[in-house]
């Protein structure tokens, strides 16, 4: 890694220490970057944080109310010369009472040698890409054979994961959803059947999605206290778990009989065990989906295991996929340069 040669690069653009490059939402999602890419950039970010080659302190917060946390989440990637932070926030309510997503947040890039900032971003965005991406990437390494994937929450998350599974689970037959809102039931079916072969079934309900699927996800809402939506008798030995929404959507009984509960973080997940996500506690930690995607540890080793494996999301991925948008906005002279 050459960093004064990566350091010239962008001084041909951007005069650093003076300027930095500032990206709005619609300019990030209309870089060029296509799924395929973020799942390879993504997967190589599992890897390293996998192989212990990053550096990533556990989520630090504030929490103005009781269900909502803001979240100062930076990294240090060395392979892919990405290092920053991620400043998100997180209100269950938005949605009903603003109208607004649950999440919003930027993303700071800077400049390795110097420290100084070199870009800001919108990361509403990269959340929704590099959120599914580590889902489905864990769905491919502990349940490659799966016919069938079930999805909780038809929000942004929800349909980026129904985009994002068909590139990773290859023999994928059917996909079932299910939200509270049958209209955003409609609305993923609309917005992704049209590009996709593998057809999208509206659930019932969520016993019927948890008994039929081999695969379940959930992006839902995340609180405190544990909804336990879907039930502990309606899993069964052989299924594979991957939540979003920490403990909030299932019933913690799943998780503490797995065979394997695997995390994306294991600091993270003991940091918000603290701070009270998991009130009846953290089930026992097998290891982290980086170290699976890495080949360092196994994941599943029988068809009749049932694997719990909840990401929660990382910075390294963050930084990653943010210094990819920023390498191709400034190379395509996309955004807004500002003085400091």
């Amino acid at each position: 890694m050459n960093l004064m040669r990566d350091r010239e690069e962008i001084s041909k653009k951007l005069n650093i220490g003076k300027e930095l490059l500032y990206l709005t939402k619609p300019e990030c999602m209309n870089i060029g970057i296509t799924l395929d890419r973020i799942l390879q950039l993504t997967r190589e970010a599992l890897i390293a944080h996998g192989k212990k080659e990053y550096e990533m302190p556990a989520k630090i917060g504030v929490h103005p109310s009781e269900e909502v946390f803001y979240h100062a989440m930076p990294a240090y990637v060395p392979s892919k010369k990405a290092v920053g932070m991620k400043w998100i926030e997180c209100y269950p309510n938005n949605p009903n009472l603003f109208n607004l997503p649950q999440t919003t947040g930027l993303l700071i890039l800077n400049d390795i040698l110097s420290g100084c900032p070199i870009a800001i971003m919108d990361s509403t965005w990269l959340t929704a890409m590099r959120t599914p991406a580590v889902t489905v990437l864990a769905a491919a390494a502990l349940h490659p054979e799966a016919e069938s994937f079930g999805m909780f929450g038809c929000g942004v998350q929800g349909i980026e994961h129904i985009r994002f599974i068909v590139k990773t689970l290859k023999k994928l037959k059917k996909i079932y959803i299910y939200d509270v809102k049958e209209s955003a039931m409609d609305y993923l079916i609309k917005t992704v059947q049209p590009n996709i072969e593998i057809e999208i079934i509206k659930g019932q309900n969520p016993q019927q999605l948890a008994e039929k699927c081999e695969v379940l996800s959930s992006a839902t809402i995340i609180v405190k206290n544990t909804l336990s939506v879907v039930k502990d008798e309606w899993i069964s030995k052989g299924q594979t778990v991957l939540p979003c929404d920490l403990n909030t959507f299932w019933d913690p009984k799943i998780s503490r009989r797995a065979d394997k509960y695997i995390v994306d973080s294991i600091e993270e997940h003991e940091l918000f065990s603290k701070m009270g996500y998991f009130p009846d506690g953290l089930p026992t930690i097998a290891c982290e989906t980086g170290e699976i995607l890495a080949g360092i540890k196994e994941g599943r080793t029988s068809k009749d295991e049932l694997i719990v494996c909840s990401n929660i999301g990382m910075a390294v991925c963050d930084v990653v996929v943010g210094r990819e948008i920023f390498d191709i906005a400034l190379k395509n002279n996309m955004g807004t340069i500002l003085s400091l």
